[in-house]
């Protein structure tokens, strides 16, 4: 049985999470790691959810505010023993009930090419590849998504 319970960063579960998330990225983007890991900070996540499996903790996700309108998703992560369980997906629905309650309107995010795990959750949870915005312009590596919220 998986329960998600919200949080912020301050969850003792969540820094280990993260930790594991940062490693399997600095694998995936090489040398392109450290740019990235510069807007990866978890001290300013305040709506943090947490995936529980017989109480283990076994995926996150953030969101933060980008503008009035828009959150940004932040820490996705699920451990590879608990892939193919369908998790980011009840992650990512849990912080889209959450975007709507803090009356925001849309969800974006980046993640790497070479992350094509990623992509296709994006894409199954009806999120709509973008240009890059802010820090991801020019990045190569980098694809944009967005999601609007429906009320």
């Amino acid at each position: 049985m998986i329960r998600i319970e919200r949080t912020t960063y301050q969850n003792e579960h969540f820094p280990a999470l993260v930790a594991k998330l940062d490693n399997y990225l600095s694998e995936t983007d090489g040398d392109e790691h450290d740019f990235y890991h510069q807007y990866n900070g978890i001290e300013s996540l305040n709506h943090v959810v947490i995936a529980y499996s017989d109480e283990v903790a076994v995926g996150c996700g953030a969101i933060k505010e980008f503008d009035s309108d828009t959150v940004e998703v932040k820490r996705m992560y699920v451990s590879p023993e608990t892939r193919g369980q369908g998790i980011a997906s009840l992650l990512l629905k849990e912080l889209e009930k959450w975007t709507s309650e803090l009356n925001f309107k849309n969800c974006i995010l980046e993640t790497g090419k070479r992350q094509p795990e990623a992509i296709a959750l994006y894409t199954k949870n009806k999120y709509k590849v973008i240009p890059n915005y802010g820090q991801y312009k020019g990045m190569e590596n980098s694809v944009c998504f967005k999601k609007e919220l429906t009320p």
